[in-house]
Parts: structure tokens; sequence; C-alpha cells
């Protein structure tokens, strides 16, 4: 799937007009119009598909913050310092630090506003760590599902009164040279809709849906599972070109290495975090899982017919079934259970001898040759496992904006009236796949959107 995108100068009247007009109605898009609804600005936003769901639909919906009311209450020593830090390191340094500063800082702000002002019920996941966090502060709502909150969001909005309108797909952006004036937007049947704006946010994503763009920036994982959605086509970063606006690191995604195959349901990485492990064809372990299960993508695909199976136990599944696509895994027969390895292993089709003895040399409370450090609880029956593939999930690079979410000019300065946010903007996952830090999209969506909805039109 391509983008059919183009700028052009402005036509002498618009169909409509508003002052923030929004492209995109996921996460970002709506977190940013419930904020320039707060300041008082007639708001807009216009969705490509016919509901609001986008890659936040597909997500776990969950959110890193550092010192929110909720980790408060349960007692969970953290800061947005020891956030930032964690950011960093997990992207070798490769972020900006003012980007990896605002993210981080503010995070925990957009979770009480959500709760307090709009009756988010958000809970911390406090059963598992995800790699790379130093603190439990990932957030949710009740199923875990990103499917949830964009729908509380949605409805969010509704209850504001704010204007959504779907199946609309922005084609055309209105520029003159100083301003951006507003889009072209084409409806189901091919009719075309002019809408001006005082000023425009860039909610719609990055550019995982684009072959193209894809085998261009990131040809290391054009081959994985697109688990994306198809309506991120990356108008922004083509646009972009088109304007002299700034990107930086194109290359950067996120991807993950436990979709289950063929089923194509994800499987949270927790399976492998509390202490399960994936095993090639062959029955053999062939990396340290606990790098991240963005990594995970490249390491999966490397192996025999691009699969593996994620081998994990009773216990580590009760913890896994507080995620609905896990419950929607074992319903449809992705997930086999057998009281011995013996009969995972034919259940699986792996070789029966080499399954055992891979689990057997799990150094428990010990360190493996790949560097691993395991729990010293080991896997006990019943036993489960799960044929998985690498995927492809959403891009991380894209527009460089300013603390107000402004996007930057590539000669310097900003654009007055240009807003991004989320997949649209430059995110904080360094420059490749091994930077993602486990929440980084819906953070930089919930955060920049925020920024960009709250900023007031001069």
């Amino acid at each position: 799937m391509t983008a059919n995108v183009s700028v052009s100068a402005s036509p002498t009247a618009f169909d409509l007009s508003v002052e923030t007009l929004i492209i995109g109605a996921g996460a970002c898009g709506l977190i940013a119009a419930l904020s320039a609804h707060k300041v008082g600005q007639s708001v807009l936003v216009i969705e490509a598909d016919a509901v609001p769901s986008g890659s936040t639909a597909l997500s776990a919906g969950l959110i890193p913050a550092a010192g929110t009311k909720i980790q408060n209450a349960a007692g969970i020593d953290d800061s947005a310092e020891q956030f930032a830090r964690d950011i960093q390191a997990k992207a070798h340094g490769e972020n900006d630090q003012a980007l990896v500063d605002l993210l981080a800082r503010g995070a925990a702000e957009v979770i009480d506003w959500l709760a307090d002002t709009h009756g988010l019920p958000f809970s911390i996941v406090n059963d598992f760590d995800y790699p790379g966090h130093s603190a439990r502060r990932m957030h949710g709502l009740l199923t875990r599902s990103g499917a949830e909150l964009i729908d509380a969001l949605r409805s969010a909005c509704e209850a504001q009164g704010i204007d959504i309108i779907c199946e609309r797909r922005a084609s055309v952006l209105f520029y003159d040279e100083e301003h951006i004036t507003g889009v072209s937007v084409t409806r189901p049947d091919g009719g075309v809709e002019t809408i001006g704006c005082d000023r425009l946010i860039l909610a719609c994503n990055g550019f995982g849906g684009n072959r193209a763009l894809v085998s261009q920036y990131m040809p290391d994982i054009e081959n994985g599972v697109w688990f994306g959605h198809d309506g991120n086509r990356g108008e922004a970063v083509l646009w972009a070109d088109d304007i002299g606006a700034e990107t930086k690191h194109l290359g950067a995604y996120q991807g993950h290495g436990n979709v289950a195959h063929p089923h194509g349901i994800l499987i949270t990485w927790a399976v492998i975090t509390e202490g399960g492990f994936q095993v090639n064809n062959a029955g053999q372990r062939f990396w340290n899982e606990a790098q991240g299960y963005s990594e995970a993508a490249r390491a999966v695909l490397s192996q025999s017919n691009g699969e593996a199976f994620a081998i994990f136990d009773e216990r580590i599944a009760s913890i896994a079934r507080q995620f609905e696509d896990f419950k929607r895994a074992e319903e449809v027969g992705a997930i086999h259970k057998s009281d011995t390895l013996t009969g995972l292993a034919e259940a699986l089709g792996l070789p029966v001898d080499q399954l055992a003895e891979t689990a057997a040399a799990v150094p428990l409370g010990g360190t493996d040759d790949f560097g691993r450090n395991f729990a010293k609880m080991g896997l006990t029956a019943p036993f489960y496992g799960v044929r998985v593939t690498g995927a492809l999930f959403h891009t991380q690079g894209g527009l460089v904006v300013n603390d107000q979410a402004q996007v930057l000019r590539r000669g310097g300065g900003e654009f007055a009236n240009l807003y991004a946010g989320g997949g649209a903007a430059c995110g904080v996952s360094g420059q490749s796949d091994s930077g993602y830090l486990s929440g980084n999209g819906l953070l930089s969506a919930f955060v920049l959107g925020r920024r960009a909805g709250q900023a007031l039109i001069t």
C-alpha cells in the first residue's frame, strides 16, 4: 500500500473551516482533540477508517508513566528522571535528550488528567516487569487492550461534543510557504472536500503500511509480518519532504518476535520475562530473549522458516491471561498445553529429546551463554508452547518537533501552525529496533498529543 499525497497552493475558498484540524483519530489525535477543546478551540478530527481504531486498537493499550497518582497510591518508588534514564539506556543514548525529558515528565500529567477529568480507569500492571523499565509504570485499562483504550478516548470526545468525521482520507496539504492553510480529503465515493484550518495536527501515525518506504528505510524487517494498521501510509513523512520539514531516525521501528503464527495474534512478552524462553524448530534456544520483544522480531525471522516457539508454563500463563489477546489465542487453539515436555514437543512438531535438553540447560539462578539471567524458579508442568514469528508493528522515526509539538523546518525554526505527535513524529527509540522501550509508541502519542492540543493559536 502506498500513499497518494501532494502539496498544493491554497484554493480560493474552502468547503468548511475550523480552528484546529486533526488528521487521525488514534490515541494521539483524540487526546489532542480533548486538549484543544479544553482551551476553547473549535476542533475537527478526520479519520480514514469507518470508526476510530488505528494502531492504538492493535496495541496492548499500555502507557508508561512515572509519578502518577495511581503509581504513588501503589507505593511504587519512581521518578521522571529515572524513567528518562531508562529510555536513553534502551536507546543507547541515541535520542534527543530534550525530547526524552519532555515525554518522561509529561506522561504522568496526561494519565492523571484522563483519569480525573474523563474517567478512564487506569491501573498498573503489577505482576511482571517489562524489559528495560526499572519500575512498574505501565498503565492500562481493565482488559489491557488498545481497543478498550481507543473506545474510551472516543467516548470522552463524544461526551465533549467534539466532531469526528470518519471515512475521510487526507491527500492534499495546502501550504502558502509560511503557513498550512488546510487539506483536501477524499470520501469513499471518490468525492473531494476541502477543509481550512488555523492550525493542523498530524496524528496520522507512521509509514509501516507503505511497503516502499519500509523497504527504503528499514530493509531488515521488510519481510516481517506487517502487524500494524494498513492506514499507516506515511503521509506525514511524504508531506515533510515537500515542505522542507525536518525528519529523523526513519530507520527506527518497533518489532515484535512473539506473534502467534499463522493466527496473527500478539502473545504478551510476559511469557518470556517471567521465565519462559524461545526455541527454533530444532528445539534449541538461539538468543538472549531478555533484550526485548522489538529485537526479537529480527532474531526470530533469522531462524529457519522465520519462526520460533515460545515455551512457558501454567504459572506464566495465568499472568498472561490478563491480556485479551492471550485469551483469544487460547480460544483459537494457537497455544498448546501438555502435562509433559514430551507431549508439548510432539504437539508443536519439535524434537522431543532436544526440547527436554534445552529446558534442562536453563541455569536457574544463573546466567546462560547468551548472557540472560534466569530466576531460581524453573518451568513446571503443565507446559505451554506457541509457534510465533517476527512482525513490524509501527515505525518510530518521523517529523522532528519542539517542546510544543510544533514541526521543525530543515533550515531552522518551526512551522507556526503545524504540529505532529505519535507515530507521525520522531519518537524516542533511537535509530533502529533495539532502542524501543515498551510503551514508547503510546508514550509519544499521549504526551505530544496533549502538548499539540494545548498549544494556543497565534
